[in-house]
C-alpha cells in the first residue's frame, strides 16, 4: 500500500486521567502491537520518520479538541516513541475557554480519551486482514469524548504489568481467532 490509499485517519484511546498542575497533560496517544476497534495495528517505528521531519522543519503536531482543526487547545511539548508506544506530554492553554473545559472534564473524570490523527505512508494487511501500519505522518493528538483504543491513555505509565496483560490479551486474542 501507498499513501495514496489513504487520507486523514483518527484513531481514538482512553482511560483514566492525569492532569498535572491543572494544565499539564501527559500519557500514551497509541500503542504498538495492540489491535484497535478499527482492526488495525500500529508497529514500533511508525511514528519515527514522521517526527523526525517535524523537528526538522521546526514544526509540531497539534493538540486539538475533538479533532477539530478551529479549536485547538493546548501544546504538545514532548512526543516520542519508547518501547510501548507514542507518549506524549503537554500543557491546556488557561487563556483558551475550551481548554479550561477540557481540563475540567478530564478531573472530574467525564473525558479521558486520546486520539491521533494521521495519514498512513506504509501498511500491510496480515493475514486476518487486518491493517499493520508501518509509517504513518503524525498531523494532531487530540482529547476525545469517545476512545477507540482503551489500553492508551492519559496519564497511563509504563509498567511491566502492563506489559505482561498485553501480552496476555494478545495470546488470548490469538486464540481465540484459531
Amino acid at each position: 500500500m501507498n499513501s495514496k490509499d489513504y487520507g486523514l485517519e483518527l484513531k481514538f484511546a482512553a482511560g483514566s486521567s492525569l492532569i498535572l498542575d491543572g494544565t499539564r497533560i501527559e500519557g500514551y496517544a497509541s500503542l504498538f502491537g495492540v489491535t484497535d476497534q478499527g482492526g488495525d495495528v500500529v508497529l514500533r517505528g511508525a511514528y519515527a520518520e514522521s517526527l523526525r521531519r517535524l523537528t526538522a522543519r521546526g514544526d509540531r503536531v497539534r493538540m486539538l479538541w475533538q479533532h477539530d482543526p478551529t479549536r485547538p487547545i493546548g501544546v504538545w511539548d514532548e512526543i516520542r516513541e519508547d518501547e510501548q508506544g507514542l507518549w506524549v506530554a503537554g500543557r491546556l492553554l488557561p487563556d483558551i475557554a475550551q481548554a479550561r473545559e477540557a481540563a475540567a472534564l478530564i478531573a472530574a473524570g467525564a473525558i479521558d480519551g486520546l486520539s491521533i490523527g494521521y495519514r498512513t505512508i506504509s501498511a500491510e494487511r496480515d493475514a486476518k486482514g487486518r491493517r499493520r501500519l508501518t509509517e504513518v505522518e503524525l498531523w494532531e493528538v487530540s482529547l476525545v469524548t469517545f476512545p477507540m483504543l482503551a489500553e492508551a491513555k492519559v496519564g497511563r505509565k509504563s509498567s511491566g504489568i502492563d506489559e505482561l496483560a498485553a501480552a496476555f490479551r494478545a495470546a488470548t486474542q490469538a486464540l481465540r481467532a484459531e
